[in-house]
């Protein structure tokens, strides 16, 4: 009985030809001469050889691995680049590196929007093909919607409870008769553990929230759409008070900093992946963990600084929605430039979220 062999094994021979020092990998060059071989012309489907010559055909690029080989034949690239491909059926053709667009497409006015569609594309997304593709098709429609909603939402809530209470500061007003408002002593009222994020601590706190959800939320809204970007922040927010809830028992706890740090973390991951292909991959993390850092010192210094005056409002939302962004952002948000090896760690951060917020509905059933 003859046994089929492993799709990832099939071609190891045939590209071992062109990888004599077995590196895994081959010039780019040589690749080239790989796709004009006669059992790859003979075995493989013009779509696939289309993506092939795709990559082959890339910028800059200098050497080809087997990974990305095998990857491309088991067709485990996302959606956005084989669109990319296919889009000459309606109108684009590829000769070597350059990408002649159709009329229609390179008639079209440069405007501001464009240049900024260009600019989004450089900074959230990895791959050549899919920059091409989202610059030339994005078209705002549907325009993002949860983050400016979301936002409007706590800036609404923040001016009532200042009207209410007729004072605003630094760290104020808490509002701790609040049915919104996270308290250990209501946690029963479980829409608590949610609508926390509604209310703030201070102006400061509302500015950061806010400042950063348009920056990154915005720009992550509006690469990865609504839906994804709703499921990573309220992961972020229900994950901050789970923990404040085991980590911080007594604290109070007001503001979506959960769902905050879940974008700026799940931003973070997408640089710590792609740095090198993206432009000015080290400033652009340096950068988050600055912002990041000063942040949660400033939340640290509030919750001890403040102690004796109000009740204790809590920093763990902070960590715990990063946390939330790192596992559950991997998850859910479109992923660039995958690999074999991702489809484990995949399944890994879903069962770290899980098994920590299944850990937390249990302590505070039976423990708390």
């Amino acid at each position: 009985m003859l046994l089929s062999m492993d799709p990832e094994q099939k071609w190891k021979p045939l590209f071992d030809q062109y990888d004599p020092y077995r590196r895994g990998e081959i010039l780019i060059e040589d690749f080239a001469y790989l796709l004009r071989h006669p059992q790859i012309r003979a075995e493989m489907d013009s779509h696939t050889l289309d993506v092939l010559e795709v990559k082959a055909n890339e910028p800059c690029r200098t050497t080809v691995s087997y990974q990305e080989f095998v990857n491309l034949l088991s067709n485990r690239r996302n959606p956005s680049f084989r669109l990319a491909v296919e889009s000459r059926v309606e109108g684009e053709v590829w000769t070597g590196s350059v990408v002649l667009r159709s009329a229609e497409t390179r008639a079209r006015p440069d405007t501001c929007f464009r240049r900024m569609v260009r600019r989004l594309a450089k900074d959230f997304l990895t791959d050549e093909a899919d920059r091409r593709y989202y610059a030339d098709r994005y078209t705002c429609c549907p325009p993002p919607l949860f983050v400016p909603i979301i936002t409007l939402l706590e800036v609404g809530c923040f001016v009532y409870y200042c009207m209410e209470s007729r004072m605003i500061t630094l760290n104020g007003p808490v509002p701790v008769h609040s049915i919104f408002i996270y308290r250990p002593d209501r946690r029963l009222e479980i829409w608590r553990f949610v609508l926390y994020m509604l209310l703030h601590a201070g102006y400061v706190h509302l500015l950061f929230n806010v400042i950063v959800q348009v920056v990154v939320g915005i720009p992550l809204e509006m690469v990865h759409g609504s839906f994804r970007i709703f499921i990573v922040y309220m992961a972020g927010v229900l994950a901050g008070s789970l923990g404040t809830s085991v980590f911080d028992m007594n604290a109070f706890l007001v503001g979506a900093s959960g769902g905050v740090y879940a974008l700026l973390a799940a931003h973070l991951a997408n640089i710590l992946l792609n740095y090198s292909q993206m432009e000015l991959g080290v400033l652009k993390l340096a950068a988050v963990l600055i912002i990041a850092s000063a942040d949660v010192g400033f939340a640290i210094w509030d919750r001890y600084t403040y102690k004796e005056l109000a009740p204790p409002v809590g920093y763990t939302a902070h960590l715990m929605g990063a946390l939330a962004g790192l596992t559950i952002g991997l998850v859910v948000l479109k992923n660039f430039e995958q690999k074999l090896h991702e489809q484990y760690v995949w399944w890994i951060a879903l069962a770290v979220y899980l098994g920590c917020v299944v850990f937390a509905i249990f302590w505070n059933i039976f423990y708390y």
